[in-house]
């Protein structure tokens, strides 16, 4: 029987992690190939131009818009502070001049004899692309970023909230199976990654974020939790641009699930280490997993071939999986059985499916793509 292909989480204790660092618009560059960077070196910057307003000038005034130009104190390219006069009519006899004042602070960047209107655009924001990673750049894109390469742990999960963050690595329980609860964090866990195991909930979070911790990894948290964090329920389109505090990483699913144990081993024994942490997760078209990347010295005898763990992508009888879709999302089995011919399901969709065990024995047949490889 031909075999069937799936995705699934990447879970290496020392591989080649590789990530693209790019503007959101043309800027500069600040770094070469071949440099070596630490995650927080700005690789590239760029300035986001301002909003505008328009000011109908021939209005405030009661001119036209062709004498608009000869009353303006200020020409295109000037800089104005709010409330600055920036155009004056001479009045009658001298007397009962009307000014025009800037609204706000910024640049003169149009003065229409036309319409009658001057446009004012605000100061640009400055934006900088940060390294995220410890490691080497080894292609500069031009006027857009880089990509930077290093050898290192590389785990994903499969939610999170929050952007980009780092800190040392900290895990605060004995197993996987311990949920992480408020009196575990202490106030030296400041600027810290802590790992938890089973499960974590609002309290927790908050009580984490009071204490200045950058990030969580945890095994599961509860939807309900998560709603009453957020205040909100999340989309399905794209996480990561929520503004808690910190950075949120669950490794297994939603409920009480205990972190797997090769995940919560490998995180133990990098104890200490610098890690670098995103919460953002895509799960529709154009997957991006949340992840934890911890930056090694390379051994210069091993290979990538012996170092890195293989994650198969094909699925076979034992081949241990988690559920991606409604009822069971998170949950954990193995796939007991492959059937070929596609089966009718509830919905009326024709489709190739599988059986699966879940961890409380029981048997369910579901689509093959409702299902992610966990190696």
């Amino acid at each position: 029987m031909a075999h069937a292909y799936t995705p699934g989480l990447k879970i290496s204790a020392q591989t080649i992690v590789r990530s693209e660092r790019r503007l959101p618009l043309m800027g500069d560059v600040l770094v070469e190939v071949g440099n070596q960077v630490s995650a927080e070196d700005i690789v590239a910057q760029t300035d986001l131009p301002g909003n505008v307003q328009m000011i109908h000038a021939a209005n405030l005034m009661g001119t036209s818009p062709s004498s608009v130009g000869r009353f303006m104190l200020k020409k295109v390219g000037d800089p104005v502070e709010q409330e600055e006069i920036i155009a004056q009519s001479n009045g009658l006899f001298g007397l009962f001049k009307s000014e025009v004042k800037s609204p706000i602070s910024g640049t003169i960047e149009n003065i229409s004899d036309v319409t009658g209107q001057v446009v004012i655009r605000e100061p640009s924001t400055p934006v900088q692309t940060w390294g995220y990673i410890d490691g080497q750049v080894i292609e500069v894109m031009e006027n857009e970023g880089v990509v930077i390469e290093t050898w290192g742990t590389l785990i994903q999960g499969i939610f999170g909230i929050g952007g980009e963050t780092v800190g040392q690595l900290q895990t605060i329980v004995s197993s996987p199976n311990q949920p992480l609860t408020p009196e575990l964090i202490q106030t030296d866990h400041e600027g810290q990654i802590l790992v938890g195991g089973s499960t974590v909930d609002r309290q927790t979070v908050e009580f984490a974020i009071d204490k200045g911790v950058k990030g969580i990894v945890c095994g599961g948290i509860d939807d309900r939790e998560l709603y009453q964090l957020l205040g909100y329920e999340l989309g399905v389109a794209i996480t990561g641009a929520e503004n808690i505090g910190l950075t949120l990483m669950i490794t297994e699913g939603f409920g009480q699930i205990s972190m797997a144990r090769q995940t919560f081993d490998l995180l133990l024994h990098r104890q200490g280490m610098k890690a670098s942490l995103n919460g953002t997760t895509q799960i529709r078209a154009g997957v991006q997993r949340p992840e934890i990347v911890i930056p090694l010295e390379k051994d210069s005898n091993s290979s990538l071939d012996k170092d890195r763990v293989i994650i198969p992508s094909a699925l076979d009888v034992g081949t241990q999986v988690r559920l991606i879709r409604s009822p069971y999302f998170g949950q954990l089995g193995e796939v007991t059985k492959l059937l070929v011919e596609p089966q009718s399901l509830e919905t009326e969709a024709h489709v190739r499916v599988l059986e699966v065990q879940l961890h409380n024995q029981e048997r369910i047949v579901l689509p093959r793509a409702n299902v992610e490889i966990v190696e």
